[in-house]
């Protein structure tokens, strides 16, 4: 790993940005790279370091900001479209790259996901038992005083005993954060959002009262039940912190180079020429140039 990738991913990880580092575990001649370069993708698409040229980094983007939706790690080979002979390797995914100059590449992506936070307000037995508990399952635990608040975090949990409640789910939903719980009976749970005036969108955000119906009595058996709520969403409904780098935007993620047929993800960097009221993108400067050769479209990049 170059030393430069290595501290970009402690700060990285110390700012809770998620990331993918993309490392080469096999080349094959007359590629530039060597087995052990890497890369770190980020969310809106932007590559650090070097994993093969642009035709390369297209699959390579593709691919992390897959990973980085799923989870999911990925061994990615990317092939010449006349060199389908590469040692296969199970369960790889396979992209036949018809812009690469020759030489196979086969490179692991995995994604690194900031452990979940957790805004917890208040000072009650269940406020502490929440955080205690909360900290052994690898939540990064914010309490009341932190300074950051909710900002980017996974979920909020109120337990107050009615002070500053309305303030700080005011707060938590808006920082975009998508679990708010409050530890409340039904009745006085319910009095406290309707004073709110919460829209439907915003309502669907707060829960109370917060925790599975396990029958928990004690101020850790509560705190167990709202942990339980949680992961349950984290796990099963992709519960997502606000992202920490603007992400990949979804309405413009994919193109067709119109010269060799390949998808590409596009991002600030992609090449492509702009003409008569649209845009044409291409996986490298070799298509772009070809196409430029038959087809003057005008600027662009």
């Amino acid at each position: 790993m170059a030393p430069g990738i290595a501290s970009r991913m402690k700060e990285l990880a110390a700012d809770r940005v998620p990331f993918v580092h993309a490392v080469v575990v096999r080349a094959q001649f007359p590629t530039a790279v060597s087995a052990g370069d890497d890369a770190i993708v980020l969310p809106d698409g932007s590559i650090e370091g070097f994993v093969g040229g642009q035709c390369a980094e297209s699959s390579v983007r593709t691919a992390a900001l897959g990973a980085l939706k799923d989870g999911n790690s990925v061994l990615l080979r990317v092939l010449p479209e006349d060199d389908l002979d590469f040692p296969e390797s199970p369960g790889a995914q396979v992209v036949v790259n018809p812009c690469l100059s020759g030489g196979a590449l086969e490179i692991f992506l995995r994604p690194l996901l900031p452990p979940p936070a957790l805004w917890i307000v208040g000072d009650s037995p269940i406020a502490q038992a929440l955080a205690d508990l909360a900290g052994a399952l690898d939540f990064a635990v914010r309490r009341s005083a932190d300074e950051q608040g909710p900002r980017g975090a996974t979920a909020v949990v109120v337990s107050s005993h009615g002070r500053d409640e309305v303030t700080a789910i005011r707060r938590a939903l808006d920082a975009g954060v998508g679990f708010v719980g409050l530890v409340a009976s039904t009745r006085r749970g319910a009095a406290v959002l309707d004073e709110m005036g919460l829209s439907r969108e915003e309502r669907t955000r707060v829960r109370t009262p917060v925790g599975l119906r396990i029958g928990a009595r004690t101020a850790p058996e509560i705190a167990l039940s709202v942990l339980a709520e949680i992961v349950a969403a984290v796990r099963t409904q992709r519960l997502d912190p606000a992202p920490a780098a603007e992400p990949f935007p979804a309405d413009a993620r994919h193109a067709v180079d119109p010269v060799c047929g390949m998808t590409v993800t596009v991002s600030a960097d992609t090449p492509h020429l702009t003409g008569d009221g649209r845009t044409v993108w291409f996986c490298g400067a070799g298509c772009k140039e070809r196409y430029a050769g038959r087809d003057t479209t005008g600027g662009g990049r």
